[in-house]
């Protein structure tokens, strides 16, 4: 299950993680006009875990999930 919320500045995602046992904690994604942050509560120190990526990052992660294991560089398309 997840939700979208549009706040002021930023695009909320929250994934929750719904199944079987043991589930994990809910992922927060905020999207930024420069940025995009991860966010996850970690149970072993009670404090939130955020992971911070570049608009090119995040880029090349949706083009990752698609691709075969190897190393890839994205190029502009031509034309």
């Amino acid at each position: 299950m997840f939700s979208i919320e549009h706040d002021f500045d930023a695009t909320v995602i929250t994934l929750v993680d719904e199944g079987r046992a043991p589930l994990t904690e809910d992922v927060t994604v905020n999207a930024f006009e420069d940025c995009v942050t991860v966010e996850q509560l970690d149970t072993r120190t009670d404090q939130v875990v955020r992971i911070t990526l570049s608009l090119a990052q995040v880029r090349d992660l949706g083009a990752a999930l698609n691709l075969p294991e190897g190393i890839y560089r994205l190029r502009p398309a031509k034309g």
